[in-house]
C-alpha cells in the first residue's frame, strides 16, 4: 500500500528539534511518507537561533517540482517561509500543482523567540497563502501579529489593533478573524495563554498549580450542513522548558492524520493530543527550550521482520539455557551411541505420554487462533505429531516397548511438570503465549538433530539412536518446524517490546523444563 504522501515546506533545524527535522520525524511516526523542500538553513539549538541561510526561491522551487512531479503529494504542510519571495514561489507552485490540502503553520516567531519571518512578508503570507490553505495553525503571537497586520493594511477589520486575548472567547474570535482571510479552517493555539479554572488568563508565576488548562481552539464550517464548527481542545497545563518545534509537529501531525483519511476536527484533536505527550516525555535535550518526544507512541521492536526465532534463540537470556539443552550430555550420548539403552527405552515411554498433550496444546492452540490460517497451522501440527506417533510406535516396538505398556506406564514428575506449564500458559494466556511455549520442543528437536547429524563425532554405522536423528531431520518435520515458526514470525510482529521479553521468560521456562526431561533420564 502507498503511505500517505507529506510534502513539508520548510526550514532546516540544525539541533533536530522543530523544522524539517522534527516534521519528518512527526510523519514518519504517524506512518507516513515524508517529502522535503527547503525554504532556509538555520544555525540554532535549544537556546536560540543563531544564524539564518535562505535559499534561493528558484531552486526552492526546483525541489516542490521535482518530488510532486514524480512521487505524488496528499498533503502539503508549510513551515518557516523565511522570506516574500519564497512565499510567492510556494504560492505560484501550490496553484500550478493544484495542491488540494495545505497545512499552513505561519512561522513567525521560535520558540526562543527569535523572529522567523521579516514583518514585509506577513502581507505577502495574508494575501497569496491564506487563500490557499486548509488549515491554519498559529499560535497566540502569530494570530495577532497576523490580524495587526492586517489591520495596517485594510480599512474593514472588525478587531481593534490593540486586541489581545483574555478568554477563551478572545481565542474563538481571533480564529473566525483569521478565517474570514480566506482559509476554511483555523486553529488558534492557546499554550502562550493558558487559562485558570475560573476562566481567567493565568499569570505566568504560578502555572504549576491545580486548575491551570490550555485550550486549542479550532474554528471552521461543517462540509455536510454548511454550519460553523467550534471545537475547544482542553489540556492540564504542563510547566515543561521542553517545548522546541511544538508549532511544527503539531501541523505535520495534522497533515499526517488528514492524509490517513481523518476529517478536520478529529484530525486536530489527535494532533493536539501527540504533541502533549511528547512534550510530557520529552527526553530533556539541551540546555535551553528542549525537544519533544517524537517517537512516543511508536513500538520500536529489537528484531527485523522474520527473525524473531533467530533474535529469540540469541537473546542473551536465552542463549546459554539453549545451549544447555540442545548439547545436554544425554543428547550428545544419542550421537556418539554411548547413551545406556535403558535410559533410552524409558526416554521412549514418556516421549510418547509428553506428545499426547503436546498434540493437545496445539489443538487448543487451533481453537484459540482467530484466523482460518492459523487454526490450519496448529491443525497441521497436529497432524504431524499424529503421524510422528505412529512412527514412535513403530520405533519403540524395535525396542521390546508396545503401546499398551506406553499407555499403561506412570508419567514421571519431569513429564507431568512440562506438559502441565504448557497446556496452563494455553489456558492463562493468549494463543502466542502457547505458541512460544511449545516452541522449545518444536524447534528444539529438529535444531539438536540437524546438529548431531552434521557433527562428525556423531557415529552413524551401528548407532542404536541413528534412526532417532534422521526422524527428526526428515522432510516433514522440517515442514512442521517451518510452519510453526512462521506462525511465530507473523504475530510477533504485531506485539509490544515489553510483550516481546514475557514471551521470552516463556520461552527459557520451556526450556528448562526440557532440560529437566534430559535430566531424569540421565539419572536413570
Amino acid at each position: 500500500m502507498i503511505p500517505p504522501r507529506i510534502l513539508v515546506i520548510a526550514g532546516s533545524d540544525s539541533s533536530g528539534g522543530a523544522g524539517l527535522e522534527a516534521d519528518q520525524k512527526v510523519i514518519a511516526a504517524h506512518g507516513c511518507y515524508a517529502m522535503t523542500a527547503t525554504t532556509a538553513l538555520t544555525a540554532q539549538n535549544t537556546k536560540g537561533v543563531y544564524d539564518i541561510h535562505q535559499v534561493p526561491p528558484t531552486f526552492l522551487r526546483k525541489q516542490i517540482d521535482a518530488v510532486i512531479e514524480d512521487v505524488g503529494v496528499d498533503v502539503v504542510k508549510t513551515g518557516m517561509l523565511a522570506s516574500t519571495e519564497t512565499i510567492e514561489t510556494i504560492a505560484d507552485a501550490l496553484t500550478h500543482h493544484n495542491v488540494s490540502t495545505v497545512v499552513l503553520d505561519p512561522v513567525m516567531i521560535a520558540t526562543t523567540g527569535a523572529q522567523l519571518l521579516p514583518p514585509e512578508a506577513l502581507q505577502a503570507l495574508h494575501t497569496r497563502l491564506l487563500p490557499l490553505a486548509t488549515i491554519v495553525t498559529p499560535n497566540v503571537p502569530e494570530a495577532l501579529l497576523l490580524l495587526r497586520n492586517v489591520n495596517a493594511n485594510t480599512q474593514n477589520s472588525s478587531l481593534s489593533p490593540d486586541y489581545s486575548i483574555k478568554t477563551v472567547e478572545d481565542l474563538e474570535t481571533a480564529a473566525r478573524a483569521i478565517r474570514a482571510l480566506g482559509p476554511p479552517w483555523v486553529l488558534v493555539k492557546g499554550g502562550h495563554c493558558p487559562f485558570r479554572a475560573d476562566g481567567r488568563v493565568a499569570d505566568m508565576e504560578g502555572l504549576g498549580d491545580d486548575g491551570v488548562k490550555v485550550v486549542d481552539v479550532l474554528v471552521g464550517e461543517d462540509p455536510k450542513m454548511g454550519e460553523e464548527i467550534v471545537v475547544q481542545l482542553e489540556t492540564e497545563y504542563c510547566a515543561s522548558k521542553d517545548t522546541h518545534g511544538t508549532g511544527c509537529s503539531l501541523a505535520s501531525a495534522i497533515a499526517s492524520n488528514l492524509g490517513k483519511g481523518m476529517d478536520m476536527p478529529a484530525a486536530v484533536k489527535a494532533g493536539c493530543r501527540y504533541v502533549q505527550a511528547g512534550i510530557r516525555s520529552a527526553p530533556g535535550l539541551g540546555g535551553g527550550s528542549g525537544p519533544l518526544n517524537h517517537f512516543h507512541s511508536m513500538y520500536s521492536l529489537p528484531f527485523s521482520p522474520g527473525h524473531f526465532v533467530e533474535y529469540l534463540l540469541e537473546h542473551p537470556d536465552v542463549a546459554p539455557v539453549w545451549d544447555e539443552f540442545i548439547n545436554h550430555p544425554f543428547v550428545l550420548a544419542m550421537g556418539d551411541g554411548t547413551l545406556p539403552l535403558e535410559s533410552f527405552k524409558q526416554y521412549l515411554i514418556q516421549d510418547y505420554l509428553y506428545l499426547i498433550h503436546f498434540a493437545r496444546a496445539n489443538a487448543l492452540g487451533s481453537f484459540k487462533a482467530s484466523t482460518m490460517k492459523d487454526i490450519a497451522g496448529s491443525a497441521a501440527i497436529v497432524t504431524h505429531i499424529f503421524k510422528e506417533m505412529e512412527l514412535h510406535i513403530n520405533y519403540c516396538k524395535s525396542f521390546g516397548i508396545s503401546k499398551e505398556e506406553m499407555e499403561n506406564t506412570t508419567e514421571n514428575s519431569a513429564c507431568t511438570a512440562y506438559t502441565r506449564y504448557v497446556l496452563d500458559i494455553g489456558h492463562s494466556q493468549d494463543w502466542l503465549g502457547l505458541q512460544v511455549a511449545i516452541a522449545p520442543c518444536l524447534l528444539g528437536y529438529g535444531a539438536l538433530a540437524k546438529q548431531l547429524h552434521a557433527d562428525p563425532r556423531s557415529k552413524r554405522d551401528g548407532n542404536t539412536y541413528w534412526a532417532w536423528i534422521e526422524n527428526y531431520v526428515a522432510e516433514d518435520y522440517v515442514t512442521a518446524v517451518k510452519i510453526g515458526s512462521a506462525l511465530l514470525e507473523r504475530h510477533a510482529l504485531l506485539q509490544s517490546p515489553s510483550r516481546i521479553e514475557e514471551l521470552v521468560k516463556i520461552f527459557i521456562h520451556a526450556t528448562k523444563m526440557e532440560i529437566a526431561f534430559w535430566e531424569m533420564y540421565s539419572s536413570s
